[in-house]
């Protein structure tokens, strides 16, 4: 398997939402590669048990991403303290936000960590990575969500479709910035058994991906370059996860109602659209 070139033994790595799920199971990927790796985290007290299992390649902070100042911060002490990043993993997320008629709290909640925690990352992170000349990696994860918006938590579809924009406008940035050498990949987990899960279900789906499979497909992704690095999961086929997006996509199109997967009136076109053999 090709790895990044940015993933290699003493470069340093700063992982976001790292003290469980797919951000733990990436910095002590990163770990075993030799990297000098950051965990960063609001939970403090989950985040230092992560640092102690990843041992004295690790260093870690609390904080929470929606602060600005916090991740200006961390960066400053990151490059004090470990040295130029190769390796940002902008991960940190929450849910729990409502649909758009509710809940304003939790919408700013989510919308303070989702987005603006990445963005915060990427501002205070990014432009040194890209002026070093040297190969860099910038993830964001995202979510199935941000490009379906199933029903249910409008304020994370909201929040995880605004990092897709916001990854694919950085990707076409760095590209486009002489001598740059750092690329920039949206992760798009799918039924994923992190924290976020564990909390409402004690053990994991048989549908679900582990944290660590995760990662396995993010680490192959990169190294192939792939900028979407779409994971499956025990319950969905790429395939059929490639119809739903073509058929949000002609929602657009064809001027349909929104959400048309849902909407009782195009159920039966859904179905057959689902049904038929691809390239139909």
């Amino acid at each position: 398997m090709t790895t990044h070139p940015a993933i290699a033994a003493n470069n340093v790595a700063v992982v976001t939402g790292a003290a469980s799920g797919i951000g733990l199971a990436a910095a002590r990927r990163f770990a075993e590669a030799g990297m000098r790796v950051c965990l960063a985290d609001a939970d403090a007290e989950k985040l230092n048990a992560a640092r102690a299992a990843l041992g004295g390649q690790a260093i870690s902070f609390a904080l929470d991403v929606s602060n600005r100042a916090a991740v200006d911060s961390l960066a400053e002490t990151v490059a004090r303290e470990l040295g130029p990043v190769s390796v940002l993993m902008n991960n940190a997320g929450v849910g729990g936000g409502g649909d758009a008629l509710s809940n304003p709290d939790g919408w700013a909640r989510v919308l303070g960590v989702n987005f603006q925690g990445i963005l915060h990352g990427v501002q205070a992170f990014v432009p040194a990575m890209a002026e070093r000349g040297a190969p860099g990696l910038v993830i964001n994860t995202g979510s199935k969500q941000g490009v379906t918006s199933p029903p249910g938590d409008t304020a994370y579809n909201v929040s995880k479709a605004a990092v897709k924009a916001l990854t694919e406008g950085l990707a076409h940035t760095l590209r486009n910035k002489a001598k740059c050498l750092v690329s920039a990949h949206l992760l798009i987990p799918g039924f994923t058994y992190t924290g976020m899960i564990a909390r409402h279900v004690p053990q994991k789906p048989a549908g679900a991906w582990t944290p660590d499979q995760v990662v396995d497909r993010l680490i192959e992704g990169v190294g192939r370059g792939d900028f979407y690095i779409w994971c499956a999961d025990n319950e969905t086929p790429r395939a059929v996860d490639e119809k739903r997006i073509l058929w949000s996509a002609l929602d657009i199109v064809e001027n349909r109602p929104a959400l048309s997967r849902w909407h009782p009136d195009w159920k039966t076109r859904f179905d057959a659209f689902m049904a038929a053999p691809a390239g139909d």
